[in-house]
């Protein structure tokens, strides 16, 4: 099953340490997740000034529980860097699929 993950930082003013923190251990996650066929893309969502404020992730997992399971220990939620977290199913057209 196929997700969308919207993380949203907070907006205080250690935000963006929170962030830069948790960076490395966020990008060695979604490598791992790559290399096991989890991750299927991301972006960083930036304000008007073009600041990250967040972040948009494109995952496959077998259900939400799988998905959660994952949340639980994902270092921008174990770092404090989003305070709001959205998740919608989706479906990515094979088109759009990274090559195996």
């Amino acid at each position: 099953m196929q997700f969308i993950v919207t993380g949203y930082d907070g907006t205080d003013a250690g935000a963006m340490d929170r962030r830069i923190a948790a960076r490395d251990e966020h990008l060695k996650m979604a490598e791992s997740m790559k290399n096991k066929g989890n991750f299927i893309c991301a972006a960083a969502l930036l304000d008007d000034e073009e600041k990250m404020i967040g972040s948009i992730l494109m995952v496959e997992f077998p259900s939400r529980k799988e998905l959660d399971q994952w949340l639980k220990v994902e270092p921008y939620i174990t770092g404090d860097v989003w305070r709001k977290v959205d998740v919608k199913p989706c479906k990515v057209p094979p088109m759009f699929m990274p090559s195996k």
